[in-house]
């Protein structure tokens, strides 16, 4: 049987060091993370269980670089996060064997419609809207475990046209990597070439077109993104 049209590929994220490149499945993205960016979005910081979304992996912008103002927002919103590549298939691990299905690390962005998020919270609806949409999810080079090492601390930031706007440490996270895999996995079978977006701190704001945004976390490749102008309207 043929098929009526092809589909887009999978983004292919570059593996540092490598020459096969990451092809992406399926993004899931850790919320409220971190207790001071609960806190800034008025909710409690109690170390309640995770909670997680979805985005497509359509959504994924490998190495960053420009992209566009979405539509339909006034408040388009940075969250610089740590992001958890998936190396293997894994169905309710244990919390002691996490880490063995993480094939690297590296460094994301969760851009977010807030306004968009803010009322179908408030509606309680859920957040697609606000939160899957094209380019929102811009992503480093993957640093694999073999280079790095597995993640439990290092200074994470994100600077708006070099002003610091995001300064915490990926030990601040309420759940750090091996209790979010584990944690998942007892929802949905991970698989090679799923995301996890691990939350993000405190210091969230909006950019504009013509803003520039770079993330950073100690011992891993940086993010640079730039803010463009809107899609064109369809003709």
């Amino acid at each position: 049987m043929t098929t009526l049209f092809e589909l887009p590929s999978a983004p292919l994220v570059p593996i540092e060091g490598r020459p096969e490149a990451f092809p992406v499945a399926r993004l899931f993205c850790v919320g409220r993370n971190y207790a001071a960016h609960a806190r800034e979005m008025g909710m409690d910081p109690d170390r309640e269980p995770p909670f997680f979304f979805t985005k497509f992996g359509t959504t994924v912008v490998p190495g960053g670089g420009s992209i566009p103002y979405p539509s339909e927002t006034a408040d388009f919103q940075f969250e610089g996060e740590l992001i958890i590549a998936i190396g293997r298939e894994a169905a309710r691990i244990p919390g002691d064997r996490a880490l063995d299905v993480v094939l690297g690390y590296a460094v994301g962005l969760d851009m977010t419609r807030r306004d968009l998020q803010l009322e179908a919270r408030n509606k309680g609806r859920p957040w697609d809207a606000g939160k899957n949409f094209s380019y929102s999810a811009p992503i480093s080079p993957i640093r694999p475990v073999a280079t790095t090492g597995h993640l439990r601390s290092g200074a994470i930031r994100l600077s708006v046209n070099g002003e610091i706007r995001q300064d915490a440490n990926v030990a601040d996270m309420i759940w750090d990597c091996r209790e979010i895999i584990a944690y998942i996995s007892r929802f949905e079978r991970l698989l090679p070439g799923d995301l996890i977006y691990t939350g993000t701190p405190a210091g969230v704001g909006a950019v504009v077109p013509g803003d520039l945004v770079e993330v950073t976390i100690e011992g891993l490749a940086p993010l640079r993104v730039s803010i463009g102008s809107s899609e064109p309207e369809f003709a």
